[in-house]
């Protein structure tokens, strides 16, 4: 009896810190019409004239610094993911992971499963929140790839869990590993998007008209700021976090029509306002990368430490801790 197929995907990571390597990644990444969702012509000469030339070198230099003796953090957490969840799932099932940009790629590992002949695949995008960016050009990737197939088999596309209460326990068992009286603010930090990105969610009217700060409904369960917003709520009661103790922002943004508020900017207003200890959490990412270790770990904690702070931590993401392969398994099993 053919097997049950598990698809794990991530976002993706140069092969290497090298210049070279990282120009690949930049360029495969920046050039996909989800990503920079401007007309093609302008986009090619943007990023290709212009965003990667200049940043490729610097991104390097960023991506040395988070480079493990074994390679890529976020490569290292999804095998060692994928492997867990195999032993945990068993032999009815087998599990792959792959990247969206460059290696192991979508349709390299597709290939893969496809002369496995499963009885039925299951995909799920490690992204917690719908994004066209993330989630949205995964799926296109993946079924772009498998209509070309003669045999399809029966497909299952997880395409969100940012309510699912083993992602939400995964990450509360984590925020338990400090102690959390000590701290005089918590800052949950999710990664940006550009504000047109979201809007385009809604068939009539924009995400300001939704009230996404203030729970799902019918019309804006597929809203990035909501379902983060909602993420944020469902950890902070787990966590009996009163409203004033903790505040959301965005990261990572690129120019100011980004969804705000901006988590640097948040950083340095607590700083300002007295604030000395600061815990951050980025639920965005299940496995840590250079937005969480680098971005918060070092960046953050040196603007938090410049304007007043004395010491900002970094909630661990969960990457292949046991309640979080508890988590993927259950909605393996129920997709």
């Amino acid at each position: 009896m053919n097997k049950k197929t598990v698809l794990l995907v991530n976002l993706g990571t140069p092969d290497s810190p090298s210049t070279s390597d990282v120009r690949k990644y930049l360029f495969q990444f920046l050039n996909d019409p989800r990503v920079i969702d401007i007309p093609a012509l302008l986009r090619f000469l943007l990023v290709n004239l212009i965003i990667v030339p200049f940043r490729a070198p610097k991104s390097a230099k960023i991506y040395a610094q988070l480079w493990t003796d074994k390679g890529s953090p976020l490569l290292l957490h999804g095998l060692e993911l994928k492997q867990k969840v195999q032993d945990q799932l068993g032999t009815s099932y087998h599990v792959e992971f792959a990247m969206r940009y460059q290696n192991p790629s979508i349709p390299s590992v597709l290939e893969k499963i496809r002369k496995s002949n499963p009885s039925e695949l299951i995909v799920l995008p490690l992204y917690p929140h719908y994004a066209s960016s993330s989630t949205g050009s995964t799926i296109e990737l993946l079924l772009n790839t498998i209509r070309k197939w003669y045999v399809i088999p029966n497909l299952k596309v997880i395409g969100q869990f940012y309510n699912h209460p083993g992602y939400i326990d995964s990450f509360v068992a984590q925020a338990k590993k400090f102690d959390l009286a000590s701290y005089d603010h918590i800052l949950f930090s999710y990664h940006g998007l550009p504000v047109r990105q979201v809007d385009k969610v809604y068939d009539e009217g924009v995400c300001e008209d939704h009230d996404c700060e203030n729970g799902i409904t019918d019309k804006n369960y597929h809203c990035y700021k909501a379902t983060c917003y909602e993420t944020t709520k469902l950890i902070s009661e787990k966590l009996n976090l009163k409203a004033e103790d903790y505040s959301v922002g965005f990261q990572s943004r690129l120019d100011k029509n980004w969804l705000e508020p901006f988590s640097d900017q948040v950083v340095i207003q607590k700083a300002k306002s007295g604030v000395k200890k600061m815990l951050v959490f980025s639920p965005a990412f299940v496995a840590d990368c250079l937005e969480t270790t680098i971005e918060i770990g070092h960046e953050y904690t040196e603007l938090f430490k410049a304007n007043g702070g004395q010491e900002l931590d970094l909630v661990e993401s969960l990457n292949s801790e046991p309640k979080w392969v508890d988590a993927v398994c259950d909605l393996v099993k129920n997709a």
